[in-house]
């Protein structure tokens, strides 16, 4: 096979020793010194392309497909650039970019770029599946706020990071994945192992490109990490067909990345961040609801100055979680569904509503029409397209958050507003979160309230989706930014453990639990394989009561305790631990808790605790579909007599 290259020749025919028009034309760029012609063939000017291919010319028409530009030039022009391999270019920019982990799988087209990874100063990590790998990417980035990068393999490769791209997209992860492809020549050929990648991840990507031109490679990538950590984050997919990793490739020095259509509006108008001001100042009741935008803006800090500068109580949203310390009086913890009762009815009584990197997604609004009846609504939201999406506003800031919150910090005045604070006390007094403490059962709520207390509030935390997460949102207080890493927008089951993984990876010599449920866990488990291949000392503690547990309990709650299919028949986790070659503990009296997770702590490999919870136990409050903030279920177990 001839592979396509930017540099070299093919030998040359001497000159006709007639002088047609063609002839005279190629002469004449010749005597002007013309060392390179631009353009496309054609029956008029075939002649003339014709004295190009017998002179002393290369034409690089083999390396650039037809629907691309032809370039020609001098032999001995192009034979003086430095060329690498596409392959190589890849492992350079990389490099040049600062990526020191990469996750992910191999395959028969990336072989190329694996070739030369091997002796790149990258670390890289193979996961037991592609969806693993980008959920460890997808956590490295998070815990790092540095962009995660995952390659794989055509095809069935490929479509295997479909889950793990669309959580990043919907949580807006920094992330650049690398697909190989088949030969241009054979795609749309149903050739083995093809797949259509960036038209199957084109609604789940910021940005895709597939490339053919392998001149464009270099600045492609480039710009993908640009993309990806650039404005909102997000994921960004370059696919790369085997040809373009073999193609040889001028080697380019970075140039400015100009982008025309895509602006990037941080500092936020100065008008509206007064009127905002003067809102906030003139509030009795105000609220800040804050969600992930603070966190991937690195914003805590001027958030907690704000908030105590403006002396405004803050709740937060799942991914917002850690944005602003829990342990301080200020903090309402969680709002939504499954959020606290003080948080819920704060936002439902306040008369002002400053929503700062969050979406009003329908988990924390409830029923839109009576979200935040008495309020006026402030948001500040880098994305425009996110302002009055799902809730109409009054004063939109289209900003970065760090930088709008540090400008209104600057004209909001300190209120007392001690009515309002005794208010919010009186509801934190009457609806604590609680759940039987005497009970003579195995709690999920004292498990966590147990790691938390062990554990100091220091850990990172990350989880699976499910009842657990929520507990887990409830129960384990967060004092920083980075803290908590779930799966928000997408709810991916199975992200739990390889995002633990990442997580691990990015905070080496820190303490790294995945708090999982045994249905989540069960979806990605042979990731333990992973953790105990690159000896990571991940813990985990399942939450096991043998239920898909939120299913169950919305079977319970609004199917007359149907529980089609919810039941599960799990494996004995703990022997399957020791099976994979980490440690296995398995705990099922309320005794028996505090004792494991104290050794659990202490490992040094990779510890898996299978807890044996109260098997229909479930999460309250609760805001169930279709009903109002202030309307939740089960406040009649946060009473205090």
């Amino acid at each position: 096979m001839q592979f396509p290259t930017a540099c070299g020749g093919r030998p040359v025919a001497p000159p006709l020793p007639t002088l047609p028009g063609s002839q005279s034309i190629v002469n004449i760029l010749l005597e002007h010194g013309v060392d390179t012609v631009f353009g496309y063939l054609g029956a008029a000017v075939l002649p003339l392309f014709d004295r190009f291919r017998d002179l002393s010319w290369t034409s690089s028409l083999d390396m650039i497909s037809p629907s691309q530009e032809i370039i020609m030039s001098k032999n001995k022009v192009k034979n003086e650039q430095t060329c690498k391999p596409g392959s190589q270019i890849v492992v350079d920019i990389l490099q040049e970019e600062n990526v020191e982990v990469l996750f992910g799988y191999l395959g028969g087209v990336v072989l190329p770029l694996f070739d030369k990874l091997y002796d790149a100063p990258i670390k890289f990590i193979i996961p037991r599946h592609e969806q693993g790998g980008c959920h460890m990417a997808d956590a490295y980035a998070r815990a790092t706020g540095k962009v995660g990068v995952v390659i794989a393999t055509s095809g069935p490769g490929a479509t295997n990071l479909v889950t793990g791209i669309a959580n990043a997209m919907m949580d807006s992860v920094p992330m650049v994945a690398i697909t190989g492809q088949v030969r241009t020549e054979l795609i749309g050929n149903d050739s083995f192992q093809e797949a259509d990648t960036t038209g199957i991840t084109r609604p789940i990507t910021k940005h895709n490109m597939i490339i053919k031109n392998p001149l464009e490679l270099p600045q492609a990538l480039r710009e993908a990490f640009y993309i990806a950590r650039t404005g909102r984050p997000g994921p960004v997919l370059i696919d790369l067909p085997v040809d373009m990793q073999l193609a040889q490739i001028p080697v380019s020095s970075p140039t400015p990345i100009e982008l025309p259509g895509f602006r990037n509006r941080t500092r936020g108008h100065a008008r509206q961040i007064s009127m905002a001001a003067q809102a906030i100042n003139e509030a009795e009741r105000p609220v800040l609801y804050v969600g992930g935008g603070i966190i991937i803006s690195n914003a805590s800090e001027e958030l907690r100055t704000f908030a105590q500068k403006a002396n405004i109580p803050v709740t937060m949203t799942l991914l917002g979680l850690g944005a602003y310390d829990q342990n301080r009086p200020e903090s309402l913890d969680m709002l939504g569904m499954h959020g606290t009762a003080y948080a819920n009815y704060a936002v439902q009584n306040c008369d002002l509503l400053i929503a700062v990197g969050s979406r009003f997604d329908d988990r924390v609004t409830g029923k839109v029409k009576t979200f935040a009846p008495h309020a006026k609504i402030i948001h500040v939201d880098l994305d425009p397209s996110s302002i009055s999406k799902n809730v109409a506003v009054d004063i939109p800031v289209v900003g970065d958050a760090k930088e709008v919150l540090a400008a209104m910090t600057e004209e909001v005045e300190h209120r007392p507003r001690d009515t309002w604070f005794k208010q919010i006390a009186e509801w934190k007094a009457k609806y604590p979160l609680r759940y039987d403490r005497d009970a003579r059962t195995l709690k999920p709520q004292y498990v966590i309230e147990e790691v938390w207390r062990q554990t100091k509030g220091e850990a990172t935390i990350v989880t699976g989706v499910g009842q657990h997460q929520m507990w887990t949102a409830q129960f384990y207080k967060f004092s920083r930014a980075r803290q908590f890493i779930t799966s928000g927008g997408l709810g991916t089951m199975g992200f739990g453990l390889p995002a633990a993984i990442g997580a691990q990876i990015a905070r080496p010599g820190e303490t790294v639990i995945d708090i999982d449920g045994d249905s989540s866990f069960n979806m990605t488990l042979t990731e333990l394989s992973t953790a105990v291949q690159y000896n990571l000392p991940i813990k985990v503690c399942i939450l096991n009561n043998g239920y898909m547990g939120m299913v169950r309990q919305w079977q319970e709650l609004f199917y007359g305790k149907r529980y089609s299919c919810s039941s599960l028949q799990n494996p004995d986790f703990a022997n399957l631990a020791r099976a994979f070659g980490a440690v296995g503990y398995t705990v099922d009296k309320k005794e028996d808790a505090a004792g494991v997770i104290e050794k659990m702590l202490r490992e040094t490999r990779p510890c898996v605790v299978d807890f044996h919870v109260d098997r229909e136990e479930n999460v309250w409050p609760m805001v169930p579909a279709g009903k109002a903030l202030h309307e939740m279920d089960g406040l009649n177990l946060f009473e205090i007599a």
